[in-house]
């Protein structure tokens, strides 16, 4: 069910935060429950969490993911060489990447004890330091401590996901306990859409009525999701927060279905890379955590020195990944499968719209971007901007006329 996702290396300054190792005797599991494992108390940010393994149930296998570490950038050819890359064009651009050893599984579970007893949840799990090695564990510290950090503000928004609590077993693996937010990311939904437009065009002629009532109900559910997306970021960036993250597979959907698009709340999930950039956090020497050198090497290269330098470039670099994501979300739901886009890429935006006008399979794309006279197209250009400096802040592109005139 969870395609693998594409993830930057970036770790939070804070990794002084960890999940308490917790005492534990035999047994391990009994049934669908964890037991004998002894509470441990954790530090004073994660004091409402759930921290007893018993307070829990867990249930049937959700799936798994891996995370890839996206190491640097290689763009494609411009000019006259342009032309001459028909292949390159469905990927729009190329990148280095490195597998990651962190395998995460994911479980469906509930509440079993308290005032919150039967409220479903999702276990995101995290192997111990002998499967997954160091850097499981430092995920897991960090996406524990963006969690608490997020959720004590008063003004949370919907759009994030809730961690409720989590534990360590035994055998080091790290539990954490998310409220149930849907078990669909918008990778899945990109994915399903996609093969019904694979499918109608392959039964011959589309009835015209019914397409374009399919594809108006398809701009409306993928603007849902950009701007649920959105929302979430711009809270984080507002609370010094960086995702670095942000993909298909790091949004969690409650429907997937596009006649719900009204109920549709996306949530943002995957924080194991977020990064603290408060100043105290930027001064010097303060940026040296393992999991994100080759976020502020990539900022020292761009002429990021400073801290607000820093903190400028590392919200850019969120935007250009929330741009990736809108042209995942842009093309893929849209055009048959076989023409995904890969996740990462900077061109010349109306290079790839007079290309794409040329493919009948992207026309509906097409389409969804020209609407408010290209505004999508202008959009994307602005956030994929190759100076950072120019890039838009989250708020910005909330509050751009593409994400604010399709949903009627």
């Amino acid at each position: 069910m969870n395609p693998v996702a594409v993830h930057r290396v970036s770790f939070d300054c804070v990794s002084r935060f960890n999940l308490i190792r917790r005492e534990s005797g035999g047994g391990g599991f009994s049934g669908a429950r964890i037991v004998n494992s002894r509470p441990r108390r954790l530090h004073a940010v994660t004091a409402s969490l759930i921290t007893s393994a018993d307070s829990f149930e867990v249930g049937r296998l959700i799936g798994s993911y891996g995370f890839m570490n996206v190491t640097s950038y290689s763009g494609l050819r411009s000019g006259d060489e342009f032309e001459s890359t028909s292949d390159d064009i469905g990927r729009l651009k190329s990148q280095d990447i490195g597998e990651g050893g962190v395998k995460i599984r994911l479980y469906e579970g509930r509440i079993s004890q308290g005032p919150f007893r039967g409220t479903p949840i999702t276990f995101k799990v995290y192997p111990g330091q002998r499967a997954g090695g160091i850097e499981a564990d430092m995920m897991a510290a960090n996406e524990l401590n963006a969690h608490s950090f997020l959720q004590s503000n008063k003004n949370l928004p919907a759009n994030l996901l809730i961690l409720v609590g989590g534990f360590e077993t035994q055998f080091g693996e790290q539990w954490l306990a998310f409220r149930d937010g849907g078990k669909d990311s918008a990778a899945d939904y990109a994915r399903i859409a996609s093969e019904k437009t694979s499918r109608a065009r392959s039964q011959g002629a589309w009835n015209p009525y019914e397409k374009e009532v399919t594809m108006k109900r398809r701009r409306n559910f993928v603007v849902t999701i950009l701007q649920g997306a959105m929302k979430g970021l711009a809270f984080m960036h507002a609370n010094d927060r960086l995702h670095q993250s942000l993909g298909p597979s790091s949004i969690v959907l409650n429907t997937p279905a596009e006649r719900e698009a009204m109920y549709l709340i996306p949530r943002l999930r995957d924080l194991a890379f977020s990064v603290d950039i408060r100043p105290s956090c930027l001064e010097e020497g303060a940026t040296s955590g393992a999991l994100s050198e080759q976020l502020w090497r990539r900022a020292t290269a761009s002429g990021a020195f400073t801290v607000f330098e820093k903190r400028a470039f590392g919200i850019a670099d969120d935007i250009y990944e929330a741009g990736l994501l809108f042209a995942y979300l842009a093309f893929v739901p849209f055009c048959e499968a076989g023409r995904l886009l890969e996740n990462t890429f900077r061109l010349d935006i109306e290079a790839v719209r007079e290309y794409c006008l040329a493919d009948e399979r992207l026309e509906e794309a097409v389409k969804f971007l020209d609407f408010g006279d290209r505004a999508g197209w202008e959009l994307l250009q602005a956030m994929l901007n190759a100076d950072h400096r120019k890039r838009p802040m989250a708020e910005a592109v909330l509050s751009h006329r593409f994400l604010n005139g399709i949903v009627k």
